[in-house]
């Protein structure tokens, strides 16, 4: 911490040296030409101005070799005293340190080792970095580190930047395939007075001005579907939700999830849009639709997600995997007791109602195994309380999510419309919250009343961005594709109010 503190001094002695040779040492623009990356791209001799961090600086006398970094990578400077006015070429040397932002003019050139890069002609100082940066730029290796500090991690890896990067090509390819598919774009709240839309526990606070209590949304599901109530077909939002769970690597407690519902379609509708919109998007951002993912051991396993994908209905795999047919066991009582008799065990058994016990087997026994793209069919009712029921087996329902490496990336089913089995539902869902359920979903009367004025067959979709970004870049935990993720204070009196 020492070396640290003496270092933020020596820069702090050239900050005031800067400021005494009447530089300006925060500069408010600077005129580009080209990023880096397209001045490598140049003819020999082609003038530019070019600008970024200083992130590699090694002075041999006469000449000087710096790397400079923007947005688009590095390319090589180089700062001769015979080129440069001799008074400026010592001032540089005496003001820059690793971190400065420089901005530079002059020709594109070829080194004697062959390296495509900067004769500069002059400069231009543009900002003082107080702070050395990590490593010596060997790179952030520190996990919680590049959390905390995630401008140094995009600084020091490159590789993080070009997984961002990625994450907001996905959600631009998304946006553009559902407006090629006659998809519109709408906002919800995120605010609501009931916890609708998942079955999950959600998080409360209190608005001042109305003065109630009110719930960050789990879902943006029942406003959209109240807006295909009002006369939108087609419709999507990517909407940022909060989920009040516990954290590990494969979930979050706030995260953006993409949803979009269509008016005349069945859940059969959509597990083949889905297949063309992922396979599309993939084919279109990997040039294959072979990826290389990493599964539970951290190993790389190839996928594909050319269509068709596998399908199994939740009966037959929960059977499969360890042999209790949930059909048996119409009640939670009785499957409690057959899931004790075979040793599975569950957290927080005696808590939960029958549908999110028998979620929480499947995810016991059963969704680790999946790896490839697999569509999951026909979830229990007591599962789905806003999916519609089949209409061969009313114990099921219209539903399927995708599973990929054991992870759930997206739930769709077709949407219960029937007000009267909706408000049932809704019912159970809120003696189950009652009797210590926390995730069971919140009545909502509100929705219920929207439903009476009469609804179209719809089919609805839901998909978590984290899930699928970083099943597509090679990260194992969620929290690597997401920018700044909420970290516990350092310091406990920071959270104080």
């Amino acid at each position: 911490m020492e070396n640290k503190n003496n270092e933020r001094d020596d820069r702090l002695k050239r900050l005031k040296l800067i400021k005494e040779l009447g530089i300006m040492p925060y500069a408010d623009k600077f005129e580009r030409t080209n990023q880096s990356s397209e001045a490598k791209d140049l003819d020999l001799g082609t003038k530019v101005r070019l600008a970024g961090r200083v992130v590699l600086f090694r002075d041999m006398g006469k000449i000087t070799f710096v790397h400079i970094q923007d947005f688009s990578g590095k390319i090589q400077i180089v700062l001769k005293s015979d080129v440069l006015d001799k008074t400026k070429y010592k001032e540089f040397l005496k003001i820059i340190d690793i971190g400065d932002f420089i901005g530079v003019e002059g020709e594109v050139f070829k080194t004697q080792k062959g390296e495509i890069s900067i004769l500069v002609n002059s400069y231009t100082f543009l900002s003082k970095s107080l702070r050395p940066l990590p490593e010596k730029w060997h790179g952030l290796k520190d996990q919680e580190a590049k959390y905390r500090q995630r401008y140094l991690d995009l600084i020091t890896n490159r590789e993080t930047m070009d997984k961002f990067n990625f994450r907001s090509d996905f959600i631009w390819e998304l946006r553009k395939f559902y407006k090629e598919n006659g998809f519109y774009e709408i906002e919800t709240p995120v605010l609501c007075n009931a916890a609708s839309g998942a079955l999950a526990k959600p998080f409360t606070t209190h608005h001042n001005a109305l003065d109630i209590n009110v719930y960050l949304r789990i879902a943006p599901e029942i406003y959209l579907k109240e807006a295909i109530i009002g006369g939108y077909e087609k419709i999507y939002e990517v909407a940022r939700v909060f989920r009040n769970e516990g954290m590990d690597p494969g979930h979050l407690q706030d995260f953006t999830m993409v949803e979009h519902y269509c008016a005349y379609w069945d859940y059969k509708d959509n597990m083949e849009f889905t297949e063309k919109m992922l396979s599309t998007i993939i084919n279109k951002l990997k040039g294959t639709t072979k990826i290389e993912i990493l599964d539970r051991e951290g190993k790389k396993v190839t996928v594909d997600f050319n269509p068709p994908w596998d399908k199994v209905s939740f009966k037959d795999l929960i059977l499969k995997d360890c042999g209790i047919d949930i059909d048996e066991y119409p009640d939670v009582e009785s499957l409690k007791k057959e899931i004790k008799r075979k040793k599975i065990n569950i957290e927080n058994i005696e808590s939960l109602g029958r549908g999110n016990l028998i979620d929480s087997l499947y995810k016991e026994v059963s969704r680790h195994k999946l790896i490839n793209p697999t569509f999951l069919l026909h979830h229990p009712t007591d599962l789905s309380p806003l999916a519609r029921k089949n209409d061969q087996n009313p114990n099921i329902t219209d539903r399927f999510q995708l599973i990929i490496n054991g992870w759930e990336i997206l739930n769709a089913y077709s949407e219960l419309i029937d007000p009267i089995d909706q408000k049932e539902r809704l019912d159970k869902q809120s003696d189950d919250k009652e009797k210590g359920d926390e995730e069971a979903m919140s009545k909502d009367d509100d929705y219920v009343k929207a439903m009476e004025y009469g609804m179209p067959p719809i089919s609805g979709w839901g998909m978590g961005i984290e899930r699928i970004v970083a099943l597509l870049t090679q990260q194992s935990n969620l929290r690597d594709v997401v920018l700044f993720p909420l970290m516990r204070p350092e310091n406990p009196e920071d959270n104080e109010e």
